[in-house]
């Protein structure tokens, strides 16, 4: 994985997240502007996401760090911004998700 594709990949896990908040805020698509927000941020999110596979990033490795990372940040935007509590099965489920993101990208490249 070089520095830009990270970079990218970085990017594309913020505007994942980006849209998802906005996508509980648009009021199942009722309110314009978060209803804008989502589509643009999903937008970006694949943009970037194919950008990084561009420059050679592994499609399942890729897509499964977006795909962890993404759910641990929203469910800690969860907490933060609309108070949802985690149970401690949940808390374990988010570790379980942040050791496997973390074995993946261990075990995936050459070092």
């Amino acid at each position: 994985m070089t520095v830009q594709s990270a970079i990218f990949l970085l990017v594309a896990i913020v505007a994942e997240v980006a849209a998802t908040t906005a996508l509980r805020f648009s009021e199942g698509f009722s309110r314009l502007v978060p209803s804008a927000v989502v589509v643009a941020g999903y937008g970006a999110s694949f943009y970037f996401l194919a950008q990084g596979l561009k420059l050679g990033l592994h499609l399942g490795i890729a897509y499964a760090i977006w795909a962890g990372l993404g759910t641990v940040l929203i469910a800690g935007v969860g907490v933060l911004l609309f108070q949802e509590q985690l149970t401690p099965g949940v808390m374990i489920g988010i570790a379980l998700v942040i050791v496997g993101v973390a074995l993946i990208n261990l075990f995936s490249y050459e070092h």
